[in-house]
């Protein structure tokens, strides 16, 4: 789960982490901020012209206020997951996300 917030908005609380790149199936390079003590991933490098930066929500220290209203990459979903009905849901994920992020979810679902 991932959480959108404006890069004005993203500041760490202790640590410092470092940059760990990896080849996604598209092909592209992507570049990740990791936990130098533990390794987990924290968040992608800014997007959209470092505007906005997409944070593992289970690294916030407080998460009892998230609900998951768009899912992506469902057809990798195991068969026992459930997902809500009224909930955008995707195959993959939108082709333009830097779009869909700023939109507030414009492209149309594919179930």
């Amino acid at each position: 789960m991932a959480v959108v917030v404006t890069e004005d908005a993203f500041h760490l609380t202790a640590g410092e982490p470092h940059l760990v790149q990896r080849l996604a199936d598209s092909r592209r390079m992507t570049t990740r901020w990791v936990c130098s003590d533990c390794g987990t991933w924290l968040t992608g490098t800014p997007r959209m012209g470092g505007v906005l930066r997409l944070v593992r929500a289970g690294t916030l220290d407080d998460t009892s206020w998230l609900r998951a209203t768009v899912h992506f990459w469902t057809r990798s979903k195991q068969p026992w997951v459930t997902l809500p009905d009224g909930d955008r849901k995707f195959e993959t994920q939108p082709d333009d996300l830097a779009g869909f992020s700023v939109s507030g979810g414009g492209n149309a679902p594919s179930q």
